[in-house]
């Protein structure tokens, strides 16, 4: 049952108004006069907590961007008042304040989603989220480094405990999370694999175990050969003997820290000692990951190494993937061997 939008003097007039709300009921175009009441601070705020299947930093992305980009502008506003031309002002008056490009499609994809629902559950009637390419993301271009560059950077590190790391994300194409969630026990150094099972998650300070991000679950990469004594020289100096130890962790053996790691590793040095200042962790997995495509594997083979949710035909040529996987990592293994000939000769 549902309160009318208004009261009428006569019994004709109440009946015209409830056949006008039944064709829209049938045409889609009804909505809920009480629910577009609702402001869209409250209604943003228990769509995101609602809304399952979000990661915790995914959550933690959403909430932040509703408090600093829409809330301040849009937060008391009913839902069935915001039309197209406010959206536009609104998205007009970040980038006018200075408010980054990139942040401002975020900002934009989370109010456009959170209307979609709104119309969905007839609150509103069409989504006011109509500016055409108002979510496209122009970022800069990642930083691809060349084989020579990452073993140089491994080297200008200042603190050796973290040098196979960075070679194992390079080569591997791992996440930072990834990384430094990995145990002795998912390292196989005979068969030269690593399995990605698990990842550190940092939301609001704390550090979270979670499932690989990869929708596919747990996934198992092949290293190029050169790395193994790396490995196996890092484990004896810096892993404990267990077999759940983390292989990578702080100075004092607890997980290591992104913030830590740049601080105690010198990785701003090391990044302009090899002509790549403003380097990210994240660029390595990209490096990796072009350097992997450069095998000349399939497209299906690639999102398998590099942990992306394949299609599913991917996963009918399992077998034929870890072959392409083994092609990849011996093609690594012959370019880094290939690098370091003439580092050798060029000194």
């Amino acid at each position: 049952m549902r309160t009318g939008a208004e009261t009428y003097d006569r019994l004709s007039s109440a009946k015209r108004a409830l056949t006008l709300i039944e064709a829209q009921l049938v045409t889609g175009e009804w909505t809920d006069p009480v629910g577009g009441k609702i402001k869209l601070r409250i209604y943003a705020e228990r769509w995101i907590a609602h809304h399952a299947g979000l990661r915790p930093r995914t959550r933690e992305l959403y909430a932040w961007l509703l408090a600093a980009h829409i809330v301040p502008h849009l937060g008391a506003m009913p839902l069935a008042s915001i039309t197209p031309d406010t959206v536009r002002e609104w998205r007009a008056t970040l980038l006018g304040a200075g408010v980054s490009q990139t942040a401002t499609a975020k900002a934009y994809r989370l109010l456009r989603a959170i209307l979609m629902t709104a119309a969905e559950d007839r609150i509103i009637a069409r989504n006011p989220c109509r500016i055409r390419g108002g979510g496209d993301e122009k970022p800069s271009e990642r930083a691809v480094l060349t084989i020579a560059q990452v073993l140089d950077l491994a080297d200008q590190l200042a603190a050796r405990r973290y040098r196979a790391l960075v070679l194992l994300a390079t080569f591997a194409s791992l996440r930072w999370g990834e990384a430094i969630a990995l145990r002795r026990c998912d390292l196989d150094l005979a068969a030269r694999t690593v399995s990605i099972r698990r990842q550190y998650v940092e939301t609001n300070g704390h550090l979270t175990i979670s499932p690989p991000k990869s929708r596919a679950g747990i996934w198992t990469v092949v290293c190029p050969a050169t790395l193994v004594p790396e490995l196996r020289e890092h484990l004896d100096a810096y892993a404990g003997p267990d077999s759940t130890a983390l292989v990578f962790t702080g100075q004092r053996g607890g997980v290591l820290r992104r913030g830590n790691f740049r601080k105690a590793s010198g990785w701003s040095d090391a990044a302009s000692a090899i002509g790549m200042p403003g380097l990210h962790f994240h660029d390595l997995r990209h490096t990796g990951n072009t350097l992997a495509a450069q095998a000349g594997v399939s497209l299906a083979d690639l999102k398998a190494r590099m942990g992306h949710d394949s299609v599913r035909a991917a996963m009918i040529y399992q077998h034929a993937a870890a072959e392409a996987d083994q092609k990849i990592a011996n093609t690594l293994d012959q370019r880094m061997g290939e690098a370091r000939d003439d580092a050798r000769d060029q000194s």
